[in-house]
């Protein structure tokens, strides 16, 4: 017996990817906020799901392109298959290249009554999605385009409010507050020893006056690992890179405190980060580079919310960049065609 919740449902669909997840995750936190629930507090379904949607296919179809699958379902384990099943969601975000089949497929199983949502730029025909959310840098156009500044963020006020509640003790530390987020090699950008070098020269030469809160990702190479470790114990700073040497992740707490970001420019999500609270974004330069991320970078100088870091640490202000937000609206706005409430 299937039971009916208020609201819509939402279905999060990624491969598990912590960066892809995110984004639909963020959408979806971006509608579940008061002023856009209440205008959706009408809509009555039975699909719900309290956890994202993880499908990780297998198998020959997925060396093909993904609007080639001839037969999506057989490609999932069977629990996965399993969890795709009626009653079909309301609004399904999907995000990633191996969620495109059954983006695709979730049209025709459902009879096309749910919202069929994708992130970033599918590169197959646009025809098969309700609504694509791609950056803006990729120049992603068509009708049911809704592109965006970087990718979709979103952090909620109980989600920042714990936080910084349970990371106090930070603020409390005197001088001004810095995040250094670093990331490290990817498909277009490479953190060589020397550009490790010249970041650390540059956090000791602006270390006095300042507290840094540095912060390295799963792609970050070992030799920069380890010498940011040793650097943040020779400038008191505050390190983290996992929760078993380090115990719990800070993240959210250095993005809502800090007063300013230093952050290495090869991931959007890293700089789409402290953008979203308004913190002025330092981005340090990495070996490599693309037209497309050039323009990713100038999409957020442009909005003031970044500018190249040139060896000093100046703040100043913006009006935060909350994509995640106008998506959300969106949306909303698709689903009322569909669900008016009379």
């Amino acid at each position: 017996m299937t039971v009916e919740k208020q609201g819509p449902s939402i279905w999060c669909v990624a491969d598990g990817r912590a960066g892809i997840l995110n984004q639909t995750l963020a959408l979806a936190a971006a509608l579940a906020e008061p002023e856009r629930a209440a205008d959706l507090a009408h809509v009555r379904s039975a699909g719900h799901r309290e956890a994202p949607l993880i499908l990780q296919p297998q198998g020959w179809q997925v060396a093909l392109p993904p609007n080639l699958w001839p037969s999506p379902l057989d490609a999932l384990p069977a629990d996965q298959r399993a969890q795709l099943a009626a009653p079909w969601p309301d609004v399904w975000i999907a995000a990633g290249r191996r969620s495109i089949p059954y983006s695709r497929l979730m049209r025709k199983l459902s009879g096309g009554r749910t919202l069929v949502v994708q992130t970033q730029n599918p590169r197959v025909s646009l025809s098969a999605f309700d609504l694509v959310i791609p950056p803006e840098h990729d120049g992603v156009k068509g009708p049911n385009v809704f592109p965006i500044v970087g990718p979709p963020v979103w952090f909620s006020q109980p989600r920042i409010a714990e936080a910084q509640a349970r990371f106090a003790h930070l603020k409390a530390a005197p001088g001004q507050k810095v995040l250094v987020s670093v990331g490290g090699d990817s498909k277009n950008h490479r953190m060589t020893e020397a550009n490790v070098a010249q970041i650390e020269a540059a956090m000791q030469r602006l270390s006095q006056g300042r507290q840094f809160w540095i912060t390295v990702s799963r792609r970050t190479p070992e030799h920069a690992r380890v010498r940011f470790r040793r650097l943040a114990a020779t400038l008191n700073a505050v390190f983290w890179e996992n929760e078993e040497r380090d115990g719990p992740n800070p993240y959210v707490a250095f993005l809502s405190m800090c007063d300013l970001a230093m952050v290495t420019c090869e991931s959007a999500n890293m700089i789409a980060d402290p953008a979203f609270f308004g913190k002025p974004v330092h981005l340090l330069k990495l070996d490599g580079g693309s037209p497309r991320f050039d323009k990713l970078h100038k999409s957020f100088i442009d909005r003031r919310a970044a500018a190249w870091f040139t060896g000093s640490l100046t703040g100043w202000t913006y009006t935060p960049v909350r994509e995640a937000a106008r998506a959300a609206d969106e949306i909303v706005r698709q689903v009322l065609k569909r669900h008016p409430n009379r």
